[in-house]
């Protein structure tokens, strides 16, 4: 009996040696704010994630495999979100989308880097993103700079002899956005009347207003997101200060108005051409919709980053991470929801188009965005 069960044993374990070998299931990582002020952009990342791993693995997956999505909250909070990082590496994620701030996908990325996982951001907007020559990187989004020249130019043109102040809120993001505007009107020969910084989280910005009003400030160029944004433009009214406020991609939500209420009215906001418009991404808008989830802002840009990832693991033929990036750096176009990506060698892309963006009350009573003038 003990040598029939011994030569069983053997045959099984011959059998499973020579049986081909399975492939696991595909595990990428969306990793943002999904809880705390930020949590509207997080929500942006993992619908955008979320809706575009259905659709993948509705066609047939990647390579025959069906994709994993794992979910990370950072609650924009560096400290959480390296946490969150090393929490993917243990649980053998291969590829990422996020984050949604700057401040953290930097120290992530390097671990990120270090442990073969590529890494695509919809929404960190920061030049150092891309600039420190690490091998996994991408964005589907611009950069800062790219951002920043345009409120120069704008301010340049359309507030020509007014008063600019700049107000940020002292993060990478926020405060890198502030400074490139004011290099570009300091390069032009206009010194602003004012350059502050304000803390993420405070509330009462009497104190800083006092300074805007001082000042005599006709634009207040505004580097940070929404909430305080928000805020600020709400007090600033409410104290009657009626300078006009220019903020970036942070504000692009519909939170931005809600906060601000009616003193949002005739705020201007930097921003990619709007992915809702373009023809490619109609069947995919037209699924949001349905779940009752407008895709605003950056929910298109993640649709978009896992739309990059699948396209170049499978002209790769593989899912090794540094091959995978190795063939996006090549010039190759990538076809997505927000339109073509081409990469350069440090993972940006080579056609964004920020325009300028004007927050006005259409006539439902709703305020929303148009192409400023």
């Amino acid at each position: 009996m003990k040598k029939k069960y011994l030569l069983a044993c053997v045959a099984m374990a011959a059998t499973m040696l020579s049986a081909p070998a399975a492939f696991a299931d595909i595990k990428i990582g969306v990793i943002g704010p999904m809880t705390g002020p930020n949590a509207v952009g997080g929500a942006q990342l993992k619908n955008g994630a979320e809706q575009a791993v259905a659709d993948i693995n509705a066609a047939g997956g990647i390579l025959g495999e069906k994709i994993v999505l794992l979910v990370g909250d950072d609650a924009s909070d560096p400290k959480q979100g390296v946490s969150v990082a090393n929490q993917f590496v243990g649980e053998g994620v291969q590829f990422v989308i996020g984050h949604f701030n700057s401040g953290v996908t930097i120290p992530t990325s390097e671990i990120f880097a270090e442990n073969g996982i590529l890494q695509v951001t919809p929404a960190a907007t920061n030049p150092k993103v891309t600039e420190r020559g690490l091998w996994n990187i991408f964005r589907t989004c611009g950069r800062d700079d790219q951002q920043g020249a345009l409120w120069g130019s704008y301010a340049l043109k359309h507030f020509a002899g007014k008063k600019i102040a700049i107000v940020h809120d002292k993060t990478t993001y926020g405060q890198g956005l502030a400074d490139v505007a004011k290099a570009e009107i300091n390069k032009a020969g206009v010194t602003e009347v004012l350059y502050e910084g304000l803390n993420v989280g405070e509330k009462d910005f009497s104190a800083l207003i006092s300074k805007i009003k001082a000042a005599g400030a006709d634009l207040v160029m505004w580097g940070g997101l929404h909430t305080e944004g928000g805020l600020l433009i709400r007090q600033m009214r409410d104290q009657g200060v009626a300078a006009t406020v220019m903020g970036g991609d942070g504000i692009n939500t519909s939170e931005f108005p809600a906060i601000g209420g009616e003193g949002a009215v005739g705020t201007l906001m930097s921003f990619g051409s709007d992915p809702r418009d373009n023809p490619g991404a109609k069947e995919v808008v037209a699924k949001f919709r349905a779940g009752g989830f407008e895709p605003e802002a950056f929910t298109l840009y993640s649709y978009a980053a896992a739309q990059v990832i699948e396209q170049a693991i499978k002209a790769a033929g593989t899912l090794e991470a540094p091959k995978v990036a190795e063939y996006m750096r090549t010039g190759v176009t990538f076809p997505t929801v927000i339109g073509d990506i081409v990469y350069d060698s440090k993972g940006d892309r080579k056609d964004v188009d920020f325009v300028m963006y004007e927050w006005v009350k259409k006539d439902d009573g709703k305020i929303d965005y148009v192409l400023a003038k």
